[in-house]
């Protein structure tokens, strides 16, 4: 009887994986979808993309907008933004408005199959039905692109996405995300929209447990990104770091401030999301981030670095950011009040400093020469007495970059 008993709930287990397991992978085959909207609603539509920041996860280098294509590095696994336009065979050709509504808010997509949450659905959970369905009409009346994305490269067993249902369970919830600062005026609940929901800034700017959910009880208090750290962006954070209101508008709408200017993913974000919000909207966004009643900006301690590290800034850095660190317009961003240079632990300054940065450009003609690498001119030690020189002098931070750290982080 026990035998027979065990065997039955083998069967049972082995039908429901294979259904479940069908359902992921199932090709979805319902009609093709045609969608009119007026001039009003795609040009609203096309706004919410932007402040959504679809555009960074769904367009490919060198790709068509938003037709999918951009690796997503995880500690899972890399995956691959999805093609939003209005391909029948390879994007949301087939999608109703209320199976986008769903996926956005659910992540869940036509046909039962799981979305992975690196499509941030844990932050959309709290769109607007109106806000969702004028993305829609907005995605589904660009030009369909027939590009199919490449295959998820997920190892066993997280590329299989009947387990985002007991993922789901644990962590899918429908509570509001904690707020990261204080107030109840109308331009901080516009901005806590913005921020908490379309910008979703808590999916980098907050810490992960090990099964990839956000730490709630830390919302805004720095996430690790792979190479850089997503800082801290609470209002004590920023204001530790000498940030104002005002310097983080600025920030938000050209990706250049007193405390530096964007790089890796950040550029990103200002470039096809942030630099296009209303002035209102900059200023809401601004407002909740450092909360109704903003901390006062933490004057930075300038310190005397070592005699070491000032002979390896002249040497290697002074030509761009120039002798006393003030830096040069249009090539390199200053020394003093430099937000990265006062990050406690030190990470995206050593990264920098060995991998170097891209030229960028941001808004209003502006732009920043490329930083060249220094990981194969300094060593460890030498690399180490820099930062620390750096941190130092404009930081007002402890020397307490080692060697060791930065030999960890050399690719």
């Amino acid at each position: 009887m026990k035998k027979r008993l065990a065997l039955l709930i083998l069967l049972v287990a082995i039908v429901v994986i294979a259904l479940l397991w069908w359902r992921e992978n199932r090709r979805y085959d319902g009609p093709v979808q045609q969608v009119t909207a007026d001039a009003e609603q795609i040009a609203r539509g096309r706004y919410l993309a932007r402040a959504a920041d679809c555009a960074a996860c769904h367009t490919a280098s060198g790709g068509a907008p938003l037709a999918g294509g951009y690796p997503l590095e995880t500690p899972f696994g890399t995956l691959y933004g999805s093609n939003l336009t209005p391909s029948a065979d390879h994007g949301i050709g087939r999608w109703t408005k209320d199976d986008f509504f769903l996926a956005l808010t659910q992540g869940v997509a036509p046909g039962g199959r799981h979305l992975y949450p690196a499509m941030p659905y844990t932050s959309y959970k709290g769109m607007s039905r109106q806000d969702a369905d004028d993305i829609y009409a907005y995605l589904m009346t660009r030009p369909a692109v027939d590009v199919a994305i490449p295959e998820n490269a997920m190892p066993f067993p997280f590329n299989q996405r009947m387990a985002l249902i007991g993922w789901n369970l644990l962590f899918r919830s429908q509570d509001p995300l904690p707020a990261s600062s204080q107030g109840d005026s109308a331009p901080w609940q516009r901005g806590r929209y913005l921020a908490d929901v379309l910008g979703h800034c808590g999916e980098c700017h907050t810490p992960r447990g090990m099964l990839g959910q956000m730490d709630l009880g830390k919302p805004m208090q720095g996430g690790d990104l792979g190479r850089f750290m997503a800082p801290d962006i609470t209002p004590q954070g920023l204001a530790q770091r000498g940030w104002t209101p005002q310097d983080v508008g600025r920030f938000l709408g050209t990706g250049i401030a007193p405390q530096g200017s964007a790089f890796s993913e950040m550029h990103m974000v200002v470039d096809l999301s942030t630099r296009y919000l209303t002035p209102e909207d900059n200023r809401a966004l601004a407002t909740y981030l450092m909360g109704d009643q903003p901390p006062a900006a933490v004057p930075v301690k300038a310190g005397q670095g070592s005699d070491a590290g000032r002979l390896s800034y002249l040497d290697q850095c002074s030509g761009c950011h120039a002798r006393d660190g003030e830096g040069k317009p249009h090539v390199a961003v200053a020394m003093r009040d430099n937000a990265t240079l006062r990050q406690p632990d030190g990470k995206n300054l050593i990264v920098s400093v060995l991998d170097g940065l891209p030229a960028q450009q941001f808004p209003n003609g502006e732009s920043m020469q490329s930083m060249p690498a220094f990981g194969e001119r300094l060593d460890d030690a030498q690399l180490a007495e820099l930062v620390n020189y750096l941190r130092v002098t404009w930081g007002g931070l402890p020397a307490d970059i080692t060697a060791e750290q930065v030999k960890a982080l050399r690719k």
